[in-house]
């Protein structure tokens, strides 16, 4: 019994947890608090954010839980969005190389189909820790992926590319990450870093003016 225990809380330990501080030039919008677990039994993870953006009104606060398989294709996805004007609930599902979204607000339903070849992402513009999976997907040679924002109702097909170990910082403090860049069209460039053990530690967006930087651990 202490082993199963044991084995028990050692699958419900993070594999990473952290908090982003979201800045739009140099202020703070929101921060994003994030958990990365394996799934039970340890065939794929789950990883689940809760982004607050509270320094205008209305406050809107998004809360993505994705499930994900052993083959790193996004399975399933819960999506809540507390927003006083339009509360929203998304439900995605991945089967057959299709991903279905399903949209509920207060008294609508929409639903619709993407074609989802692999490999495929699961995106949103707000929240920036769904970008790891994409740094996941990363080589040297530029990778075509499927990448399916269901929260937007849009599928676009999106470059990534491992351009190694560069000079950034991390909240002002220098760093030498790991880079990897998410292209969709010829201006939207997003540029993740990652550090050794793979963690996403910053996710910039320069169209938008836009950075997430993880928090320093308290």
């Amino acid at each position: 019994m202490t082993a199963l225990l044991l084995t028990l809380l050692a699958l419900q330990a993070p594999l990473d947890e952290g908090t982003f501080l979201i800045r739009q030039d140099t202020a703070e919008i929101g921060r994003e608090a994030f958990r990365l677990t394996a799934a039970r039994g340890g065939a794929g993870w789950t990883l689940a954010s809760t982004v607050r953006y509270d320094r205008s009104r209305p406050i809107v606060v998004l809360n993505p839980i994705l499930e994900i398989g052993a083959d790193s294709l996004p399975a399933s996805l819960e999506f809540s969005v507390a927003d006083p004007r339009e509360p929203l609930r998304v439900l995605g599902q991945l089967s057959h190389g299709r991903f279905t979204v399903r949209l509920l607000g207060r008294l609508t339903e929409r639903a619709r189909e993407f074609p989802a070849p692999a490999p495929v992402v699961v995106l949103d513009d707000s929240v920036f820790v769904l970008y790891l999976l994409a740094a996941w997907r990363a080589a040297p040679n530029p990778t075509s992926v499927t990448a399916i924002f269901p929260r937007g109702g849009h599928r676009e097909v999106v470059v990534v590319q491992d351009l190694g170990v560069e000079a950034t910082t991390v909240n002002r403090a220098a760093a030498s990450l790991r880079h990897v860049t998410v292209t969709a069209g010829p201006e939207r460039v997003v540029q993740l870093w990652l550090d050794r053990a793979g963690r996403l530690l910053k996710v910039e967006v320069p169209s938008r003016r836009l950075t997430a930087e993880r928090a320093p651990a308290s």
